[in-house]
């Protein structure tokens, strides 16, 4: 039997680990710090009535060709915005308004209830910028992203009608593995919430365009979800592909949302996938 709590550890196959989240934090304040000043930036504004339920929203210097969401991971128990920030920069060099939430974290609240939220988060922000919408999650925000294209979201129609692609970072498609693991203690995701908010069981909604961008050094399991992922969406009437990023693991494989000229950002905003 696998060691599932192994699959899912990044940690300790990462050198330097804790070095890399305090480098998100500071870089991150650096760049709020940088965009305030331009009044570029709109930092906390409330979508719901939850103490996490907010978004930071960042402003390119022009009229915004549209909207990157970005919703970050940490297995649904750790990291809120404050992270992130910085990871807005090859959006706002592409042209594009960036919003990058917080959510309530596991163990105050369940994984439904935090597709409810990130739901209505982008619901909200999709009313305030006008164009195209592009999502990005990293790791468990992958999940939430890639959650929010299936059939079944409420998201408002208007909303659902804006969004264009959707590019998963070292997504999580399938929680029936998680129910294996110590973290589900806090998780507690059972049978029943497997079986309706995997995106591996679920159906995608027709037309859309979705990536899984994982890391080539990435624990198995990264991998091997990806791959289901497009194996299990083959068949929808969906743009779909898994690109394997070289030699990146899974601190630094979301790296290229800084940059616009990286693959990462000309995927995620291209005029077609």
């Amino acid at each position: 039997m696998k060691n599932w709590d192994d699959e899912f550890a990044n940690a300790i196959y990462i050198e330097g680990a804790t070095d890399y989240i305090t480098s998100w934090e500071n870089e991150s304040r650096a760049f709020r710090e940088e965009v305030a000043i331009n009044n570029k930036a709109m930092l906390n504004v409330p979508y719901g009535d939850k103490t996490r339920n907010k978004y930071d929203l960042f402003l390119p210097k022009d009229k915004p060709k549209g909207l990157m969401f970005f919703v970050h991971g940490g297995y649904w128990l750790d990291f809120d915005k404050s992270y992130w920030s910085h990871l807005a920069k090859g959006g706002l060099e592409s042209g594009y308004a960036v919003a990058i939430i917080s959510y309530t974290l596991c163990p105050g609240t369940n994984i439904p209830q935090i597709i409810d939220e990130t739901t209505i988060a982008l619901d909200v922000v999709a009313g305030e910028i006008d164009g195209p919408i592009y999502l990005a999650g990293h790791s468990a925000g992958g999940f939430l992203v890639s959650r929010l294209i299936c059939t079944d979201s409420h998201l408002s129609i208007s909303t659902k009608q804006k969004i264009k692609r959707c590019v998963s970072i070292s997504g999580v498609y399938d929680l029936r593995p998680l129910m294996h693991t110590k973290m589900n203690k806090e998780l507690n995701i059972d049978f029943e919430t497997a079986q309706s908010h995997s995106p591996v069981l679920l159906s995608p909604r027709k037309g859309i365009e979705h990536v899984c961008w994982v890391g080539e050094n990435e624990r198995p399991e990264f991998l091997r979800q990806s791959q289901l992922l497009k194996d299990m969406w083959l068949g929808f009437d969906i743009s779909h592909k898994v690109y394997i990023d070289k030699n990146k693991h899974h601190f630094n494989v979301i790296d290229g949302l800084r940059n616009a000229e990286s693959p990462l950002c000309k995927l995620l905003f291209a005029s077609r996938m």
